[in-house]
């Protein structure tokens, strides 16, 4: 039986988004950039995509900048903003929390060459930040706070709108909603948020795509130079057919998004129940009780199994079973999980956590041959 069951790593493409992809792929492969029929036929799909994603988001469309993924949004908007406000207020003081995704802890240690100083907001043990520890490191010198909505290997949701009342004059606030995008409801107006990031290929759209919603007024820099495209702010040739496709996920996601929120939370609970059922509290399920029910992580207990990652993986794809350790742009690395162990877990016990992560296509059968799978190699690994 072959299982997937990596769907926060990636997605596969919906039939409706490639059929909207494939005339830009082939007769209307126009320039947008060019003035005749070809390239005005390009400038409108574009058009048409960035008014639909920032009606999505409660955006306006100049706001809304497409990028290459999430990865390359984060930049954008950490890089485009902290620059740009040091250079007007000079304030150079980074806030995020240490279980970020790479693309903003990297980039933040990146900025530190240049002056940059990066504080840590406090994290509980489900991956929520803790709100009072913002009052000892916002200070006046604070420039930007960058706070993920849903963490990409524990399925934490934050409360993003508690942070804006507590920033001053020329402090920003980012959240990387790139799992969060598409699965349930994101209104950048609720958030308070001066930025946001997204991508694509997270709700079965194209690789390759992604969108960074920066609010007007926001101090802001180009990243990328050497073309006018996205108002001069991210130059290089639009990618026409991604941008349609992005579009039409989201399109589907706006009728099928409640939908498909039930059907996985009936999955996630489904399979907790199960696991809990088979090894009690041998195993621990990470992050918060209302967190996203998309993505499942599970620690065997250290104190209970010998835990090798590399080979519960191996097992597991054996077995047909798609699963992860956490980020699939960390992947392949024997390094323990940055989020599990910032979450106060030990070595061992990030050495024997997975992350399952659903679709809506997704069903009990498969659960319980996943459970199945499971609980035999955990009988091989139980300590004597």
């Amino acid at each position: 039986m072959q299982v997937y069951f990596d769907n926060a790593s990636t997605t596969k493409i919906h039939p409706k988004v490639l059929e909207a992809m494939l005339p830009y792929l082939k007769e209307n492969f126009g320039n947008a950039s060019s003035i005749h029929s070809y390239g005005r036929k390009a400038r409108v799909a574009i058009e048409d995509a960035r008014e639909l994603i920032a009606d999505f988001i409660g955006a306006i469309p100049s706001e809304i900048y497409f990028t290459s993924g999430g990865t390359e949004a984060i930049n954008f908007i950490i890089n485009g903003i902290a620059k740009t406000n040091f250079t007007e207020t000079e304030k150079n003081v980074l806030i995020t929390s240490p279980i970020e995704h790479k693309a903003v802890l990297d980039t933040y240690k990146n900025l530190e060459l240049s002056g940059f100083r990066t504080q840590f907001v406090e994290i509980n043990n489900d991956g929520s930040f803790v709100a009072e520890s913002f009052k000892n490191i916002l200070t006046e010198r604070a420039s930007l706070v960058s706070i993920m909505h849903t963490n990409n290997e524990i399925g934490t949701i934050n409360n993003i709108a508690q942070i804006s009342p507590l920033l001053s004059e020329n402090q920003f606030l980012f959240c990387d909603a790139v799992q969060a995008f598409g699965k349930t409801n994101i209104d950048v107006n609720q958030l308070k948020v001066d930025a946001l990031s997204a991508s694509g290929h997270k709700i079965y759209g194209p690789k390759g795509i992604g969108i960074a919603y920066v609010r007007s007024g926001t101090p802001l820099s180009p990243m990328q130079f050497g073309g006018s495209q996205e108002r001069n702010r991210r130059g290089g040739t639009e990618n026409i057919a991604s941008i349609v496709g992005l579009a039409e996920a989201v399109k589907i996601a706006k009728v099928e998004m409640e939908n498909n929120f039930r059907t996985v939370s009936e999955l996630h609970k489904y399979f907790s129940e199960g696991i809990e059922y088979i090894y009690g509290n041998k195993i621990v399920i990470n992050g918060s009780k209302n967190g996203s029910p998309y993505i499942l992580s599970l620690t065997f207990n250290s104190e209970y199994f010998k835990n090798d990652i590399d080979t519960l993986l191996m097992t597991l794809d054996i077995n047909g079973i798609a699963a992860s350790q956490g980020s699939a742009c960390t992947s392949g690395t024997i390094k323990p999980s940055h989020a599990i162990l910032g979450v106060g877990k030990s070595v061992e016990d990030a050495s024997g956590t997975i992350r399952l992560s659903f679709n809506p296509e997704n069903n009990v059968t498969e659960i319980d041959y996943v459970l199945s799978v499971l609980e035999k190699i955990g009988k091989q690994n139980l300590r004597k």
